[in-house]
């Protein structure tokens, strides 16, 4: 049977891991000691840690990283007192969230699940949903948004990063269009071959507008947010922002 392209972005992450992923490697015992001393960043997007009023008082809160493993941010919220469960579908980002969670002596469920499924917890599970950018390796990103709404309280807050898709209209030195939107390698076959000759996973552009309102059709209320750029690369030189950073409320 033909793998399903998020099996094939599970299996390419894992890859990305081994040879060094800026976004799968664990943070070291300092950073988490310096969280338990108050000393705390994260980053929802490349360059800009998220502000820590968008958290509110993190202890005995309930956190859920969603596609969130490789034992840099939750770490962080459970130095801070939060009482965390992370779910991600790459076997190599989970075992990073259980050494990292051995090695200090915390407890962190980690379960590795497919996002674009129904989440495997009860209405009202979490305060706080940690999502970094991951959207641009699902098609359909409706579907996890009302899954958010449906696990947090009411009142509980969902922080997402997201790809506004400008990256795929580029080539890879960012000085040619390349690429007409949107971008769906599922859609072209010509470009899932590339995807799959170039390792790049099966990766989608999802709209500013597009990503927004998900959220709202799903119930949030928007209360914060910022771009970002690449932190590297000719549209980083030029300032270009390529990512949003997105404070959500589940109403009261």
């Amino acid at each position: 049977m033909e793998k399903n392209y998020r099996d094939i972005n599970s299996e390419v992450i894992d890859g990305w891991c081994e040879d060094g992923w800026e976004w799968g490697r664990p943070i070291s015992h300092e950073v988490y000691a310096a969280a338990q001393r108050g000393e705390w960043s994260v980053y929802l997007t490349p360059t800009k840690p998220v502000p820590h009023e968008w958290f509110g008082e993190l202890r005995g809160k309930r956190l859920l990283g969603l596609a969130s493993g490789g034992g840099q941010q939750i770490p962080v919220f459970s130095a801070l007192g939060a009482h965390c469960t992370v779910l991600d579908y790459s076997e190599r980002q989970c075992e990073s969230e259980r050494m990292v969670a051995e090695r200090e002596g915390y407890t962190v469920e980690v379960i590795r699940a497919d996002m674009t499924k129904p989440l495997p917890f009860a209405d009202g599970s979490f305060d706080i949903i940690f999502y970094p950018v991951s959207n641009c390796y699902i098609e359909e990103i409706e579907p996890v948004f009302r899954e958010c709404f449906r696990v947090l309280r009411a009142g509980g807050v969902l922080l997402g990063g997201y790809d506004t898709g400008i990256n795929y209209i580029f080539d890879e030195d960012e000085e040619r269009v390349s690429h007409s939107l949107p971008y769906n390698p599922l859609r072209d076959p010509e470009l899932y071959e590339q995807s799959m000759r170039g390792g790049w996973g099966i990766q989608f552009s999802h709209t500013t507008a597009e990503q927004l309102s998900a959220q709202l059709t799903s119930g949030f209320t928007i209360t914060h947010l910022y771009d970002d750029t690449n932190g590297v690369g000719n549209l980083h030189e030029h300032n270009i922002p390529t990512f949003l950073a997105v404070r959500a409320v589940k109403p009261e």
